[in-house]
């Protein structure tokens, strides 16, 4: 029997109806002669919700203690779900992400899958069980510690999963239908996907597209796991995302981010080692640093760009003011009022003319470019926060990517 794997999120099991339909999927996946491994994410907010009830005892609550209340969430809906599943008359077990065999580092909040030794699993899907294992979690060998995997944790665990047990494909069941060539809810005739490579996916999510985050798709395309995105409350097909097809088409989507903040630098001493005095503390204390930017130096000095998450602003900012005194450097800045928008494509490589379109129609909108990004598949650059709606628009439309009327 094949195996499959189906990560349900947390909008799919958010109450007892959403489980109960969720449970009849998973028995019809079953009762159609597949074995079925199923990841669950917490009820609806459960998470932020456990996270107010730590912050109410404790504003800076311990990282172990958070992981030990966070992993609660996903134990309830595991538990939850097996309860459904046989009141359809089908066996089922669940087990936590440490019972499941579920090997990370000791990162606390933050931690990396290192190995999966799914004896457990195994055996329970050959005793003719569908098997329910907790998103997002997994315990440290050495030091015997439940650990939690961070943002994008039970996407990470389905695919680790699917990956480890052979499985034929990893079904992603979220709210949507699928991946679309842009936000269908910026672009109303953004076109759905039927399939997408791992290499623009995984630009996608790193521009904030949100459907898949990029350590699910990194997993995927390490081990060549065929995930298929699709919706969890209807039967319809979704986007397959998988190995490059023969012929890539030149634009894949438009993606963008609002949750970026840029910081400046002003007049930098232009010489050796300057930039390493900056970015190193930054990523000693875990600030992503994403677009980064030198002006052309003037008299010996220059101004240095770079955005970060927004929740890392004021980090970014302390880190940067302090630097800027041991360099008698300038002032830093910092502007929340910034957005990322991205052009994906891994055909545009081999077709010159994109990054013209890009910026032509943006001016022709009267959007200015703050800062410009590139790869050989991705164009991004930063606009004000209040024209990326209208960027994603305009980008979406200069490259015909809407969906064909009926």
């Amino acid at each position: 029997m094949s195996i499959v794997v189906q990560k349900y999120g947390g909008t799919s099991v958010a109450d007892p109806e959403r489980i109960s339909a969720v449970a009849d999927r998973i028995v019809a996946t079953r009762e159609r002669g597949d074995d079925v491994v199923v990841v669950v994410s917490a009820m609806g907010h459960t998470t932020d919700e456990l996270i107010t009830l730590a912050q109410g005892v404790n504003p800076n609550p311990p990282a172990r203690e958070m992981d030990m209340l966070l992993t609660a969430g996903e134990r309830i809906s595991m538990s939850l779900m097996a309860m459904a599943i046989a009141a359809r008359g089908v066996e089922a077990v669940s087990y936590t992400g440490s019972q499941a065999g579920i090997l990370t580092d000791a990162a606390h909040g933050a931690a990396k899958i290192q190995a999966i030794r799914g004896t457990r699993v195994s055996d329970s899907l050959a005793q003719g069980k569908v098997v329910i294992v907790a998103g997002f979690q997994g315990v440290d060998p050495e030091g015997k510690e439940i650990t939690t995997l961070g943002r994008g944790g039970s996407d990470a665990t389905a695919v680790a999963l699917a990956a480890a047990l052979d499985a034929e494909a990893c079904e992603i069941c979220t709210d949507v239908d699928g991946i679309y060539s842009a936000d269908p809810r910026i672009v109303p005739d953004a076109r759905k996907l039927d399939e997408i490579a791992y290499d623009d996916m995984l630009e996608m999510a790193a521009s904030g597209a949100g459907i898949l985050m990029s350590r699910s798709v990194e997993v995927a395309r390490r081990f060549n796991v065929p995930l298929h995105v699709r919706s969890s409350f209807n039967d319809n097909p979704g986007t397959w995302v998988k190995e490059n097809t023969m012929e890539q088409a030149i634009i894949s989507g438009v993606a963008h981010d609002s949750s970026e903040a840029k910081v400046t630098v002003r007049h930098v001493p232009d010489r050796p080692g300057v930039a390493a005095s900056l970015f190193t503390p930054l990523a000693e204390q875990d600030v992503n640093v994403d677009m980064i930017v030198q002006n052309v130096s003037h008299d010996g000095f220059t101004d240095i760009s770079f955005t970060v998450p927004t929740e890392a602003a004021e980090t970014a900012r302390g880190i940067a003011e302090k630097v800027a005194v041991e360099l008698e450097a300038g002032e830093v800045d910092v502007d929340l009022d910034v957005a990322k928008v991205s052009l994906v494509g891994a055909g545009m490589k081999a077709h010159p003319g994109v990054a013209a379109t890009v910026f032509s129609s943006l001016a022709a909108a009267d959007i200015n470019v703050e800062m410009i990004s590139t790869s050989t598949i991705r164009i991004s650059c930063v606009v004000r926060g209040d024209q990326v709606e209208d960027a994603v628009r305009v980008l979406h439309a200069a490259f015909d990517l809407g969906a064909e009327e009926a």
